[in-house]
This record gives C-alpha cells, sequence and structure tokens, in this order.
C-alpha cells in the first residue's frame, strides 16, 4: 500500500499535530475578521455603502494559503478601482490599526493593470498572487484579479517554467534538501515549503497533473513542525530546524524523541521531493511536446503509443505503464519488470502504475524464482536511474515486499557529519557506485545486493534486542534476506561476511601497520580467498564514495590498495610484508645531519604528503617533531620511526605522512633544532594552541584500550578522541614519559573524531609486558583527561 508520512505517526502525536492545524486555521479566520471589520469601518467612515464595489481585501503568500504561523507576516493587497471614492484614505484606515496592534504587514495598494504588471515583471511576485483570496469587499473585482493573474500565468508558462525551474535548482545547491541535512531549513530547502507553493504553481499553468491533495498534505504537516519550532524558538523564530531545538520540537509535536522528528519532517521532504521531480519531468515533456507541434506541420497523432518493453510493461510519452494485457495480481514478477525496465531505460515509472502495483497483491514465492532474483540484481546495477525508480516504489509501498527490514533505515538520519545523506539513501548510492565497479569482480549479483545490504543494521535492535555493532546486526539480517530472495548457503554466507566485515579494509587501511605481518595474516584470515576480496574491496570504495569525498581521498584509496595487495599476495604465494629498509638517500640523510629534513610535496594538490625527519634517537624525541609539526598546522596521518646506529649515538628518522601546506625545508629544521636541543619549549605552546581550540568545541572523554593480538611484534594502543592540533603530540608525550618506544603510528579522522594507533615497544624491541601495557593505557588516559582540580576545574 503507498506509504504515507503520517502513517508513522503514534495516535498522540497526529492528534497533537492536528491541534497545531487548527491554531494555524483559526489565526487566519481571526486575520480574515479583524480586516473584514476595518474595511467595513473604513466604508462606514468615508459614507460609502459596504455593497458599492471597487474596492476588495485581497491575502496573498501564505495569508492567502490560509498557513498563518504565529510568526508570519500579513500579506495584505488592497484592490481597487476607478469606483473606489478614495482608496488613500481606505488604506490609512487599514492599515494604521494593524500598525498598532504590532502586527507584521506586508501591504500593497495596486488596480488590476499594475498588479499584473507586478506579477509579469517578477517571478516570485508572481508565485505569490497565484494565490491570491478574497477576503472583503468587492468579489467581483477579487475574481477579476485572480482571472487576469492565471491567464496571463497560463500564457506565459513556456517562457516562465525554465526560470522558474532554474530558481529552484540554485536554491536547491544553495540551501541543500531537507533529507540530507542535519539542520533542515523547512522553508528553502528542496522538499520543503517553498516546493509544496512550486507544486500549486505548476498545476496552475494547466501543463501537468499534480496531485495537489497530496501536496497540500505535505505542506500542512511541514506547517506543524515549523509552527512548533516557532513556538519553541520564542522571540526568535527560525524556519531552520536546529539541533539544539530539536528535542523540544519533537516533545512539542508529540513525537518521542529527535530522531522520530527528523525522520518524520525527511519522510515528508522525501515525499515532496519525488513529487516535485516527477512534475517537472512531465512539465519538460509537455514543454517539448508543445513546442514541436508548433514547429511541425505534420499533424499529431490523436493519442501516444505503447512501446512493449517486457512482459505486460510499455512506455509512453517518457513514463512505464502496463500494458493491456497485464496480469495484475497473478503476476508476481510485474512489480520487479516495471522497475528495472523504467530504471534500465532511464524513464519514469508512473507513480499510478507504482500505486496500482503495490495495492494489488501479488506476493513473491520463498525462496524467489531464480528469475525474480536476477531482475532484482539488475535494478541494483542500473546505476543512476535507480534513484527515482527505488523511491517511486517506495512511496507505492512496494520496497517493503522487496525488502522487509527496509522500515529500519527508511529516512533514518546519520549524525555523523562524514555522511550526505540517510541511511536507507546511502545504501542506494553505495549500489550506484558499485555498478561502476561490477566488471572487477566475479560475482556481480553479490556485490550490489552486498552494497544493499551493507548499513540494514543501522537504525534499529538485533536478534538480541540490543541495538550493538551495525555490522553484526547487519550480518544477522543478511542471513535471514539472502535465503528469501534464493541465494544459496555458500552465496548467503558470502554476503553475510561482507556486510559484517564492510568497514575491515578501510579500518585496517588507516588503522594498522600495513607492514606488520599480523595485519596482513588477520584480514587474510577473514576473507579467505580472492575473489572475496575482490568483493570486499569493491564494496569499500562504494561505500566510501558514496558516504562523501572525505572518506575516499586519493591517500585513502592508495592505502587500502596497498592492504589488498598485500593480502592477495598472502592468499596466492604464503607471503607476508617484510619492514621496508630505509632508502639510500635516507641513510645518508641520517649520517650527515641531525636534525635533518625532507619534505616531498604531494603529487596531488591537497592530499597529504611525506616529511622525512632526522633526529637524535632517544626516547621522546617523536613527541617534539610531532609538536613542530603541529605548530605549523600540519595533520598528522601516519609516522614511523627507523633507528640507525651511528658512531655518536643512535639516530631517528622518523617518516611522516601529514596533511596541510606544505613547509619551507629549512624553515622546519631551524625550529626542529630549537625544539630538540631546548631552546623552544614546544608542549606550552601546543597546550595553550589546543586551549583555544578546546574553547570552540565540547568533547567527552578519550578511549584508550590495548588492542591484544592486533601485532606479535609490539603493542597495540588504540586512543579515540575529539581531534584537536596537539592530540598526537600530547599522546606521544605521555607514551614517552613511560619509557616507551614508538614503532609507528597511524592516525583516522572523521569530521572531528580521531583514531589514533601506536605500535609500542620495549627500547630494545619487542611488544610490552601486559602490565606495562596497562600502565602506559592509563598513562595515556590519564593526559588526555587529566580530571578536575580542587577549584572544579580540568587540570
Amino acid at each position: 500500500m503507498p506509504l504515507s508520512p503520517a502513517s508513522s505517526l503514534a495516535p498522540s502525536a497526529r492528534e497533537r499535530l492536528t491541534q497545531v492545524g487548527r491554531s494555524r486555521a483559526a489565526r487566519t479566520r481571526a486575520a480574515d475578521e479583524r480586516l473584514r471589520s476595518l474595511l467595513a469601518g473604513a466604508l462606514e467612515d468615508l459614507d460609502t455603502p459596504p455593497n458599492a464595489g471597487g474596492v476588495s481585501v485581497v491575502a496573498l503568500g501564505g495569508y492567502g494559503r490560509e498557513e498563518l504561523s504565529a510568526a508570519s507576516d500579513l500579506d495584505v493587497l488592497l484592490l481597487y478601482d476607478d469606483r473606489c471614492p478614495d482608496v488613500a484614505a481606505i488604506a490609512e484606515r487599514l492599515w494604521y490599526p494593524l500598525w498598532d496592534d504590532r502586527v507584521a504587514l506586508d501591504h500593497s495598494v495596486r488596480t488590476v493593470a499594475e498588479t499584473s504588471e507586478a506579477a509579469a515583471g517578477d517571478l516570485r511576485t508572481a508565485l505569490s498572487l497565484l494565490d491570491a483570496r478574497h477576503v472583503a469587499g468587492d468579489a467581483a473585482l477579487t475574481i477579476q484579479l485572480r482571472t487576469t493573474l492565471l491567464a496571463g500565468w497560463r500564457r506565459t508558462a513556456p517562457r516562465r517554467l525554465p526560470e522558474l525551474e532554474r530558481s529552484c535548482r540554485e536554491r536547491a545547491a544553495r540551501v541543500g534538501e531537507i533529507a540530507a541535512l542535519l539542520e533542515p531549513d523547512l522553508k528553502e530547502a528542496r522538499g520543503g515549503l517553498r516546493d509544496g507553493v512550486v507544486m500549486r504553481a505548476l498545476a496552475a499553468t494547466w501543463l501537468v497533473d499534480v496531485p495537489q491533495a497530496n501536496v497540500a498534505r505535505l505542506r500542512s504537516g511541514l506547517l506543524d513542525v515549523r509552527d512548533v519550532l516557532h513556538e519553541v524558538g520564542g522571540r526568535r523564530p527560525t524556519d531552520r530546524l536546529r539541533a539544539d531545538l530539536q528535542a523540544d520540537v519533537a516533545a512539542g509535536c508529540g513525537l518521542p524523541d529527535r530522531d522520530a522528528l527528523l525522520r518524520y519532517v525527511y519522510h515528508l521532504g522525501r515525499t515532496m521531493s519525488h513529487t516535485a521531480d516527477v512534475a517537472w519531468r512531465r512539465a519538460g515533456r509537455a514543454l517539448a511536446g508543445r513546442s514541436s507541434r508548433r514547429g511541425s506541420r505534420i499533424r499529431p497523432r490523436p493519442g501516444p503509443a505503447l512501446t512493449p518493453l517486457a512482459p505486460g510493461v510499455a512506455a509512453v510519452d517518457g513514463e512505464v505503464v502496463l500494458a493491456p494485457e497485464a496480469r495484475l495480481g497473478s503476476d508476481p514478477l510485474l512489480p520487479l519488470r516495471a522497475a528495472y525496465a523504467a530504471a534500465d531505460h532511464g524513464l519514469l515509472l508512473a507513480p499510478h502504475t507504482a500505486d496500482r502495483l503495490g495495492s494489488t497483491p501479488g506476493t513473491l514465492p520463498t525462496p524467489w524464482p531464480a528469475e525474480a532474483r536476477r531482475l532484482f540484481t539488475a535494478l541494483l546495477g542500473t546505476g543512476p536511474d535507480l534513484l527515482a525508480v527505488w523511491e517511486t516504489c517506495d512511496q507505492a509501498g512496494l520496497v517493503n515486499d522487496l525488502v522487509p527490514e527496509w522500515d529500519r533505515v527508511r529516512c533514518a538520519p546519520q549524525y555523523s557529519p562524514v555522511h550526505r545523506h540517510t541511511v536507507d539513501r546511502h545504501l542506494l548510492d553505495t549500489c550506484v557506485e558499485a555498478s561502476r565497479l561490477v566488471r572487477r569482480v566475479y560475482r556481480p549479483d553479490l556485490l550490489l545486493v552486498g552494497a544493499l545490504l551493507h548499513d540494514l543494521g543501522k537504525g534499529g535492535r538485533g536478534d538480541r534486542g540490543d541495538r550493538g555493532d551495525h555490522s553484526v546486526l547487519g550480518a544477522e539480517i543478511a542471513a535471514r534476506l539472502a535465503p528469501r530472495w534464493g541465494f544459496d548457503q555458500a552465496d548467503t554466507a558470502t554476503l553475510v561476511l561482507l556486510v559484517r566485515h564492510h568497514l575491515l579494509l578501510a579500518d585496517t587501511a588507516t588503522r594498522r601497520d600495513l607492514d606488520d605481518p599480523t595485519t596482513i595474516r588477520q584480514v587474510t584470515a577473514v576473507v579467505g580467498d580472492a575473489d572475496t576480496l575482490d568483493l570486499l574491496a569493491a564494496l569499500t570504495e562504494a561505500d566510501a564514495r558514496a558516504t562523501g569525498s572525505a572518506a575516499w581521498t586519493p591517500w585513502r584509496a592508495a592505502l587500502v590498495g596497498r592492504l589488498v595487495d598485500h593480502v592477495r599476495r598472502h592468499l596466492e604465494r604464503g607471503q607476508v610484508p617484510a619492514p621496508g629498509p630505509l632508502a639510500q638517500w635516507q641513510r645518508e640523510l641520517a649520517r650527515e645531519h641531525v636534525p635533518g629534513v625532507v619534505v616531498e610535496p604531494p603529487e596531488v594538490e591537497g592530499e597529504p604528503f611525506r616529511i622525512t625527519v632526522v633526529a637524535p634517537g632517544r626516547v621522546g624525541s617523536l613527541a617534539t617533531v610531532a609538536g613542530v609539526l603541529a605548530l605549523a598546522r600540519l595533520s598528522v596521518r601516519s609516522a614511523s620511526v627507523h633507528t640507525e646506529a651511528q658512531a655518536a649515538g643512535d639516530v631517528g628518522v622518523s617518516i611522516w605522512i601529514v596533511a596541510g601546506e606544505p613547509p619551507d625545508p629549512a624553515v622546519l629544521r631551524e625550529r626542529l633544532d630549537a625544539a630538540l636541543s631546548g631552546r623552544d619549549r614546544v608542549t606550552p605552546r601546543v597546550a595553550r594552541m589546543d586551549d583555544a581550540h578546546a574553547a570552540r568545541s565540547a568533547h567527552g572523554p578519550a578511549d584508550v584500550r590495548v588492542e591484544p593480538g592486533a601485532s606479535a611484534a609490539a603493542t597495540v594502543l588504540e586512543v579515540r578522541a575529539h581531534d584537536r592540533p596537539g592530540l598526537f603530540h600530547q599522546i606521544c608525550a605521555a607514551v614517552a614519559a613511560t619509557g616507551c618506544s614508538v614503532r609507528s603510528a597511524h592516525v583516522s579522522t572523521w569530521a572531528d573524531n580521531a583514531v589514533d594507533v601506536f605500535y609500542l615497544t620495549r627500547p630494545l624491541g619487542g611488544p610490552l609486558e601486559e602490565s606495562v601495557a596497562a600502565g602506559v593505557a592509563e598513562s595515556v588516559r590519564t593526559a588526555l583527561d587529566p580530571g578536575p582540580d580542587d577549584s572544579g576545574n580540568n587540570r
């Protein structure tokens, strides 16, 4: 059955929002009565009979649509003609009492001709005037205005609609999409109230059929939330659903929490966006058809022709519909055939066709037949055209039949700023990205289904009733769904593995030492064979590209590629990487200069680059170098340390991968020399920089843990903390204070969260004893979160 955003609301929430809507209607009625009374008084003062004609009060914009919120302006037109005795005197008697009452008034005084001219000269004015509603006075004059405006709008639609569509695209690019924003603008964002106004204007052209009743329901839902937002916002009402107001707005709407509020708002916005997409697509075809007929001498055919696409499915006028011979209700493959035909040909799946399919029983058998599975996976592989077709199917209730677990992720917000979209849209974006990688893998169908399933564990509870790791919960779901879709036991096991470990390659590549044999053996043990490795690598890339630009940079891609190459070599030949020796130039640098610096510019501008530093081989020098790099505003991505024995003592060669503006090597060497010699105390300067950063952001305590078994040659310490410029330096200093050495370190940063992983050894090499490792972890934890002093402030 077709889905409705309101259907997800509890009865108490529906009742609360109904009350909000009644209040809005009451405000409109009160404004109407006030204006009627003022106009009647004005005419009486001028000794003009109330039925004399020649003047009327007309509501425009939101007031014309009867959508007055507590913060809305009263948009009023005083319309008159030459029968009006004294329009200036009437205007004074209307506006001044309203101003005395502190009513926010947007007013104008015009004739029908002047109003038509204003509409012709400005698109936004034209849209506002299309909602003109008679309030008081000469109703015939208002009818004349509306007739004139609508006739002009229809006459000029071929010229003005492209301008309107362009303005909608520009607004969407500037403000964003409701379902992709953690703080959506309910009015201006794509899918918001402004698009509802545009849909009314499109319907007024008579070029396209717009489901106005549905648009009105969507607008009403958004208006209800906005009214509550204005109440919560107090003296400074806003249309942006700010994060700090969301809990109070949710309570005001009768919803349990901000998650439920965002899901409801996202569903409203998504449905509005989908309606607008369909309407604009049809409007474009209508305008193109009108243009071609105008330029052709051939008489148009009496009706559109059906083009068969698949059994029971045909195309007409750019849309996929059911053919006359379609066996609706007795052909369970019909919805999949229609959806795949639409996406495969880049056509619109007609909403009324999807609604018919969604409203007619025709359940697929369990397990699915092979043809159903083929159509389903082929649909997932249609690329960008999948998005519009899937949305149409979801609006019609068809997706729940295909993926029963879809409810848990539909419109589910993702609070990480790295993600661009809701969970369900991210899954579809991952399918789109995966469709570009199918030639890399031996089973494209498994890659595409894995893409659809990989985050399905978000937004709900697992079989044990807990909100655990979404990868684990997703694997449970995959184990249920794959056999239902007809995948055999071996394929199901592969899909479960892909979902359970879809983060494995990205996390390992950015947080582990790729030259450590244990790292490679652990990944190899999970993937098992080269074919599964290829699937997991393709899914990793598709997932990251769908997440956002920060998730798949050339640097991250290179790290994952290096890991995959190491694992493949181990799978094929049993080889594991050996620690790479220093290059000849690095050895020479160690013999010639202490300290020495070499900066290698990035191959791609803006990407991380390498700095090689030679410093005395003593405990603590790594922390000093990290501090100097932090003061140079360079963000550390990874660091590795090699020790060279020299006659004058050990020399440490550290290789740093950093992000930022490449520094002048001579300047950096001078700063390092001053810091290493003690002439420049780095730690207090880094602390002051961190204090300034901390004043702008709040964060919780750091999570410090030892990862047993992650390496046979070192102890792996993982630190998760709020990112700041001096974090890496502070951790290195805390480790150095315990007398331990850092063999290598790896930093992964997402927005304002950092995961720093350190490979620690004893001074002479080898992993730390268990008690020593625990002590190091505690020392780092104390250094990062020292706790309050006697005055109650953090030390």
